[in-house]
């Protein structure tokens, strides 16, 4: 078993939480109440603009010009291909300069871009930190590619993550992974595992996040 097949069954019940959010069968239905998925949009063009630089970082801890190039190539991805993305939804969900001026992430979102840029000290610390985020939109973007939501919004997201230019980018990164585990040492490899575990939970938050409209507003009755 390769090591991110390894990594793929320990986190199985936590992709499957995913699979199984309200969140994500209700995109797939066209059900989702859009004022979710506006919150969601809002807070993943946030969480988009750091896993960039943290893809940024890869670049800098990578072994060689090559690898490191890939990393690049991939931020800019993110940063043009997803970003504009998020920016045609901001236009027809009808997020205003004046909103996204004060816009302030919500605690998981927040918290999840902290655990990203906080990994490290090596290439395959900052991988097994970002991998989840691919994979997981991999994964629902399979399972959801045949899905018919009247909702044009929604269509356009899922054709996006159900696309082969998206499945290329996260078969790249799993076999990187896998390659740089196999230089690595046992304790470097705990680390990794540790890392995808983490954010395969906050995936799992993140649709839970979009799905309560997360803030920080005290919940009633809590006392300041």
């Amino acid at each position: 078993m390769t090591f991110t097949a390894h990594l793929r069954q320990k986190a199985d019940a936590l992709f499957q939480a995913s699979f199984d959010h309200p969140f994500v069968r209700e995109l797939g239905t066209g059900e989702l109440d859009e004022a979710k998925f506006r919150h969601y949009v809002m807070q993943d063009s946030y969480y988009l603009n750091q896993f960039s630089k943290v893809q940024a970082k890869g670049a800098t801890l990578a072994p060689n010009m090559e690898v490191a190039s890939r990393f690049l190539t991939h931020a800019l991805h993110t940063i043009e291909a997803e970003h504009a993305l998020h920016r045609e939804f901001f236009t027809l969900l009808d997020v205003t300069e004046a909103e996204w001026a004060t816009f302030e992430p919500a605690p998981t979102a927040y918290a999840y871009a902290l655990h990203m840029q906080q990994a490290g000290p090596t290439l395959g610390d900052v991988l097994a930190a970002i991998l989840p985020c691919y994979w997981v939109y991999y994964e629902i973007g399979e399972r959801l590619k045949d899905a018919t939501p009247d909702h044009p919004i929604y269509a356009t997201w899922i054709a996006t993550y159900g696309s082969e230019w998206f499945r290329d980018l996260v078969e790249e990164q799993i076999e990187r992974l896998d390659v740089l585990a196999g230089q690595a040492t046992a304790e470097e490899r705990v680390r990794y595992q540790q890392l995808f575990l983490k954010s395969c939970y906050y995936e799992h938050a993140f649709w839970e996040m979009a799905w309560t409209l997360e803030s920080w507003t005290l919940p009633s009755g809590v006392r300041r």
